[in-house]
């Protein structure tokens, strides 16, 4: 009994030391890799060898350089989604054209990360079976491509578009726990390739290289949740209500911008308040357009070819009524949702007309929403370039209830306080809390990228709420209401008002847990992998069909081993052969 079950065990030890090679695998790897399909008599390193050349080595080291790169680049572009609208409404000022280069340029970065991609598993998969790196040339060619596209699209995103960048940061809010995830489990991955070219290679220096680097940057990833904060990591029971919603400018992907279709869209997607840009027009009607010309959002290049680039409020009523507000709606399709629009919305779209603030006050004092806007003070020459407000005011005092209207312009605050004292004053700048009370400020409009947990609170604690633009995606609105934000101006109210809770929510206790359970699991089988290579390269040799070959000096005892193995199942054969004849010499 005990010689059987020593032998099972000489068996199984002999299988482990075994080294396997999946030819099919091996050569279909090569082959995309290198692009010889053609087998090598030998590929594989031999003990003591480095996995390539100096050359080879150097093309890897930038493979993994452009992992990073357009890994980085990638992930920046899309949790930048939420501001799509106005990168591409940007390159349509300057470029004069329309074209939806937020997705193209989505499209291209997706291409080049996944084509690195490939590549990197390629080479890993080649260096777990012990194979020497040979790239080809044309895939030399495609990293640097790679490589340039991604550094030369990050340098000039972050010079005309650096705000973006908060953007980012901001993601790591909601994203840091599960990238911490993914990247342990990729650490451990790798493990594999390290451990099998560490004990095989024979220089110190490059053994303690390898090993350091590995060991640098899995030390940074087992301890980066140390200085990780969140505000949706939270004790159960202590989120507040989700913030209000404002729609803004209307719900402009179910209807044209700053139309009154948009903002009655709006209101059937559930919107708390409704925000806008008034202008005054040239006889003195005030009017909702956000850019300072019509180029954009009418077709003011074929009713007044002439005058494309006139400033909006320049414009008489009448002309202004004159025009198509909705039509560009459909040719640009901003969003990509107005093909989504029914056979009837389609048609009411494509005839919207510019909005009076008027009939924008009425909408919303009929249906009880709050309002929001801002107020562009007409040019030079204009004849109302002086009484712009009091104008304004004169439409909102007889139209809608002033308690309903979060009046936000600046200019002549304390006027405007003694002409109608109901007004909301809301305050589109971060200021002193002492100087916000003393003008008696009771909302905050601020761009998303001023979220703070902390200032919110204190805020909060002086009866001052706080209103974030503009967010449109469901993480940023999570985010958003994990800080206590009291109010969001977005442009997808009908996919936000659908939220039930927020995206990520964990009790810090459940973070803890998730993130050291991974740590920790992840070097037990680092650990794991690194002593079963120490001792497997110990005795190891190379197995090429029945064929054994040398492998160091530790092969004598291997053989001896396998001849002790196959000398015990011989002795047993021959032992049950005579067995067998001494029964058959009886019969």
């Amino acid at each position: 009994m005990a010689s059987t079950l020593s032998r099972h065990l000489r068996r199984f030890r002999a299988k482990l030391l075994q080294r396997y090679e999946h030819r099919p695998f091996v050569s279909c790897l090569s082959g995309l890799y290198s692009c010889q399909w053609r087998r090598r008599e030998r590929n594989n390193t031999e003990p003591g060898d480095c996995c390539c050349n100096k050359l080879e080595g150097a093309s890897f080291a930038l493979l993994a350089a452009a992992f990073c790169l357009t890994l980085v680049f990638l992930y920046f572009w899309v949790q930048a989604k939420n501001d799509y609208n106005d990168f591409d409404w940007f390159n349509f000022g300057s470029l004069g054209f329309w074209f939806p280069w937020s997705v193209v340029l989505l499209v291209v970065a997706a291409g080049f990360f996944t084509y690195v991609t490939v590549l990197t598993l390629l080479a890993v998969c080649l260096l777990s079976e012990g194979q020497k790196l040979y790239l080809h040339w044309s895939h030399k060619i495609g990293i640097l491509v790679s490589l340039m596209f991604s550094i030369a699209a990050t340098a000039i995103l972050s010079d005309l578009w650096s705000e973006e960048w908060t953007t980012l940061l901001l993601s790591f809010q909601i994203t840091a726990p599960f990238l911490h995830v993914g990247g342990v489990l990729l650490m451990t991955a790798l493990a594999w390739p390290v451990a099998l070219h560490f004990f095989r290679m024979n220089s110190r220096v490059k053994r303690g290289l390898i090993l350091g680097v590995y060991l640098t940057v899995l030390s940074a990833l087992y301890l980066v949740p140390l200085g990780f904060y969140s505000p949706c990591i939270k004790e159960e029971g202590t989120l507040g209500p989700a913030p209000a919603l404002i729609g803004h400018r209307g719900a402009p992907m179910l209807a044209p911008e700053n139309t009154l279709m948009s903002f009655e869209k709006a209101v059937e997607a559930g919107s708390d308040g409704l925000e806008t840009d008034v202008t005054i027009s040239f006889d003195g009607v005030p009017f909702l357009m956000h850019d300072q010309t019509l180029r954009r959002t009418t077709n003011i290049h074929e009713v007044f070819p002439n005058r494309t680039n006139t400033p909006a409020a320049m414009f008489t009523w009448s002309e202004l009524e004159s025009l198509n507000a909705g039509s560009w709606f459909f040719s640009h399709n901003p969003f990509g949702t107005a093909n989504s629009l029914g056979a009837e919305d389609q048609r009411r779209a494509g005839n919207q007309s510019v909005c009076s603030l008027k009939a924008f006050l009425q909408l919303a004092a009929q249906t009880n929403k709050l309002v929001i806007f801002d107020l562009y003070r007409p040019p030079m020459g204009h004849p109302y370039q002086d009484s712009w407000i009091n104008r304004t005011l004169e439409v909102v005092q007889s139209t809608i209830w002033s308690s309903q209207v979060l009046w936000l312009p600046s200019d002549l605050r304390y006027l405007v306080q003694e002409l109608d004292p109901e007004l909301q004053q809301t305050s589109g700048s971060r200021l002193p809390l002492e100087e916000l009370q003393s003008q008696n400020i009771v909302k905050l409009n601020l761009h998303y990228s001023s979220m703070s947990a902390r200032l919110i609170s204190e805020y909060a604690a002086a009866n001052i709420t706080t209103n974030l633009y503009v967010i449109s995606q469901p993480w940023l609105y999570s985010l958003a209401w994990c800080a206590g934000v009291h109010s969001v101006a977005t442009n997808s109210p009908q996919l936000l008002r659908t939220m039930s809770s927020p995206l990520f929510l964990m009790s810090p206790a459940d973070y803890k847990l998730m993130w050291i359970f991974a740590d920790l699991l992840s070097l037990l089988l680092i650990c794991f992998i690194l002593f079963f290579h120490r001792w497997r390269e110990r005795g190891l040799a190379f197995y090429s069909g029945n064929k054994v070959t040398q492998d160091n000096s530790t092969y004598s005892k291997f053989k001896t081993e396998m001849s002790d193995i196959w000398s015990v199942s011989s002795a047993n054969s021959q032992h049950e052969k005579t067995a067998n004849l001494a029964t058959v010499t009886e019969h």
